[in-house]
C-alpha cells in the first residue's frame, strides 16, 4: 500500500530536534560485523527502511539478529551462507554492495545481484571491480549478476581508486580486513562513513592508518574479534534539518550532532546570511535569516559539500535574492525533482543534467508532487513547508528510506504534515 504526504505550508518551524544514527555509515558497519565469528553490539541505529533492509539480507545468508534495545542490535555471523544471499534485495538497495568485500574475503567467491537504490543517474560499480582487479581477483559481469573471485589473498598491494568512491573506498576496507599483508588504499573517499568505518574495524583489531586522507593503510588479521559501537549522528539528516529551519525562517535547536562533519556546509550558509549559533560540539541553533543571498552551490568531495545536500539546497534557492547555480559534477539525475518545483512556480532554468539556474526569490504554492529519490523526497518536503496552500508528496516510501518518521518529528516543530495511506 503507497503512502503520500500532505502538508499545509506557510509556518516557521520552532524548538528542538534530535538527530539520528547516520544512514551511510550503518550499511558499511553491518557489512563488517561479516568479518568476526563473534557478537557484535551497534547502538544509535536509525529506524528506517534501508537498515531493515541490510538486515534482512544479512539474515537471509544465517545470521543471528536481535533488537535489545529501541537502537540497539545484536548481531552474530558465525554461521553463514552466502549461497542463501536475497538477490532480490540487493537488487533494491545501493548500499547492498557492501557485501562485496567482506563476502569475497571470508569465502573468497561471491556472486552478487546489480545493486539497486535511487534514481538519480548511472551509479556502476566499475570502481569497486577495478579496484578488486588491481588485487588480483577474476570478475564476470552478466547482465544482472556480478561474480567475483579472489581464493588467494593478495601480497602487499597498492590499490589506486578511479573516483573519490565512498562505497569502493569503504569494500577495499572490508575487503582487506581479513588478509594480513598490508594493503595501501590511494585516492580513497575521506568522508565521514570512511571514518565511521575505521573507527569500527579498529575495534575489532585491524590496523588502520590514513583513515579521513586520501591514502589509508590497512593490515588485517586472520581472525578479528567482536565489538560494541554507537554510531555517530548523521550529518545528512543534521544538514537537511539545518536547511528545513533556514527555508521556514525557523528558530530551531538541533541536538546529538557532529559539527566536525559539517564545517563547510554550515560556513556556506553563514556566508548566504542565515544565522547559526554553535551551542556545543553535539548541538547547534538556527535563526531567522533578514536577507538571503546565494550564489553557487557545487558538490564536492569531502571536506566539500555533500551531493546529499544540494537538492535541500535548491528548495532555498527559491527564497533568495538573484540567481544561484547549483552544480552536481556526479549525478546526472540529482537536479530532477527541481521539475516538480518548477511545478509550483519555481523559475529554474536546467543548463544540462549537471546543472541548473535558480531564480528568486519566489513564491512556491502548493501542487501534487512526485518524488523518485531519498533526498530529492526530502527536498520537496521542503517546499511544501514554504509553499502557500496543500502539497501532497507521493511516493513517501522513498523518503522513509533514509528519515525515520520525518512527519512525526516536524511536526513536533510546529510543521503540519499528515501521512496518507491510498
Amino acid at each position: 500500500m503507497s503512502e503520500k504526504f500532505v502538508i499545509h505550508g506557510g509556518k516557521s518551524l520552532q524548538g528542538s530536534i534530535d538527530v539520528r544514527g547516520a544512514k551511510n555509515a550503518a550499511f558499511p558497519i553491518l557489512a563488517a560485523t561479516l568479518l568476526t565469528d563473534e557478537e557484535c553490539l551497534i547502538e544509535n541505529m536509525p529506524l528506517i527502511e534501508d537498515v531493515f533492509k541490510m538486515l534482512e539480507i544479512l539474515q537471509s545468508m544465517g545470521a543471528k539478529i536481535s533488537w535489545i534495545g529501541e537502537r540497539t542490535l545484536k548481531i552474530q555471523t558465525k554461521d553463514i551462507d552466502p549461497l542463501r544471499i536475497n538477490q532480490k534485495l540487493i537488487l533494491k538497495l545501493r548500499g547492498s554492495v557492501l557485501f562485496l568485500g567482506p563476502l569475497l574475503s571470508r569465502f573468497g567467491k561471491i556472486k552478487l545481484a546489480q545493486p539497486g537504490g535511487c534514481i538519480i543517474g548511472v551509479r556502476s560499480i566499475d570502481t569497486h571491480l577495478d579496484a578488486f582487479l588491481q588485487l588480483g581477483a577474476e570478475i564476470s559481469v552478466g547482465e544482472n549478476y556480478f561474480t567475483v573471485s579472489l581464493k588467494n589473498p593478495p601480497k602487499e598491494r597498492s590499490v589506486i581508486l578511479n573516483e573519490f568512491s565512498v562505497t569502493a573506498t569503504e569494500n577495499l576496507m572490508l575487503y582487506s580486513s581479513l588478509i594480513p599483508n598490508k594493503i595501501a588504499i590511494k585516492n580513497d573517499d575521506a568522508d565521514y562513513q570512511v571514518q565511521e568505518l575505521a573507527r569500527f574495524l579498529q575495534k575489532i583489531g585491524v590496523k588502520i592508518s590514513g583513515a579521513g586522507t586520501h591514502h589509508m593503510m590497512i593490515e588485517g588479521k586472520k581472525k578479528l574479534k567482536g565489538a560494541k559501537h554507537r554510531l555517530l549522528p548523521d550529518p545528512i539528516e543534521a544538514g537537511t534539518f539545518v536547511l528545513i529551519a533556514a527555508a521556514t525562517k525557523g528558530n530551531v535547536l538541533l541536538k546529538n550532532i557532529d559539527v566536525r562533519f559539517l564545517e563547510f556546509f554550515l560556513k556556506r550558509l553563514k556566508d548566504f546570511g542565515v544565522p547559526l549559533k554553535i551551542i556545543s560540539k553535539d548541538s547547534l541553533k538556527v535563526e531567522p535569516w533578514k536577507t538571503l543571498k546565494m550564489d553557487k552551490i557545487q558538490s564536492l568531495p569531502y571536506p566539500g559539500m555533500p551531493s546529499d545536500l544540494l537538492s535541500a539546497f535548491g528548495v532555498l534557492a527559491t527564497r533568495s535574492q538573484g540567481l544561484t547555480l547549483l552544480h552536481d559534477p556526479l549525478y546526472e539525475g540529482r537536479l530532477k525533482y527541481l521539475e516538480e518545483l518548477n511545478k509550483m512556480g519555481a523559475k529554474i532554468i536546467f543548463c544540462d543534467p549537471h546543472r541548473a539556474v535558480i531564480e528568486g526569490p519566489t513564491q512556491l504554492y502548493g501542487r501534487e508532487l512526485n518524488t523518485t529519490d531519498l533526498r530529492g523526497g526530502a527536498a520537496l518536503i521542503i517546499a511544501g513547508l514554504i509553499a502557500k496552500g496543500q502539497t501532497t508528496v507521493n511516493n513517501v516510501y522513498q523518503i522513509d528510506r533514509g528519515y525515520e518518521k520525518i512527519e512525526e518529528r516536524l511536526n513536533g516543530l510546529g510543521a503540519d504534515i499528515k501521512r496518507i495511506e491510498e
